[in-house]
């Protein structure tokens, strides 16, 4: 059976639109995936543990703190910034508080500047790998774990990085739905 013209501009037109819808459905997932593995866009890396090569070469990282602007949350780094050797691993703590007379959920995004260090910048622990829910009144210290790789020395766009700021963006999610519950039980209860 032959295909005449329009049937045939029709049924192209219509496998134009599915592989189209095909690749946004997976920029996505490819974007984030490129981002973590080439640290593009001030992406950090994630680590199961430091190298074992330290060198002499000392880098500063500097903490930075923000939140969306709906997120009622205070948020801010325990302390501003510190000297670490590269290879070393590091420990840094944000503090955040819930002054609000609810539970309320908040998820972390992050980066780092210059870009160019973000496939080097590789955290081993951090509190925005899990989504935080703090209680009414409730302050937290919240820690991250992180290093910066060795091999950032050898890359001619990095190796003369001597600052590397670390940014944090809280906002706020959805409460898991055991608190949502726990939340309408109390309501209930002091009704």
């Amino acid at each position: 059976m032959a295909v005449s013209g329009p049937q045939k501009t029709v049924m192209q037109l219509v496998s134009v639109v599915v592989l189209m819808g095909g690749l946004a459905w997976a920029a996505v997932p490819f974007y984030n995936w490129f981002c973590r593995v080439t640290g593009f866009g001030g992406t950090t890396g994630v680590a199961q543990q430091a190298p074992d090569d330290i060198l002499d070469r000392v880098v500063t990282v500097r903490f930075d703190a923000s939140k969306a602007k709906d997120m009622p949350w205070e948020f801010k780094p325990v302390e501003r910034e510190m000297k670490v050797r590269i290879g070393e691993t590091g420990l840094a703590f944000y503090e955040a508080f819930n002054p609000t007379d609810k539970p309320i959920a908040g998820q972390a995004s992050y980066n780092v500047t210059p870009y160019s260090a973000g496939g080097y910048f590789q955290k081993i622990a951090c509190f925005c790998f899990e989504e935080q829910v703090l209680q009414p009144g409730e302050r937290v210290e919240m820690p991250v774990t992180f290093f910066v790789d060795p091999e950032m020395v050898d890359d001619p766009e990095a190796q003369y990085v001597h600052t590397i700021t670390l940014s944090y963006t809280f906002y706020e999610i959805d409460l898991p739905e055991g608190y949502a519950a726990l939340e309408a039980q109390v309501e209930t209860n002091t009704n």
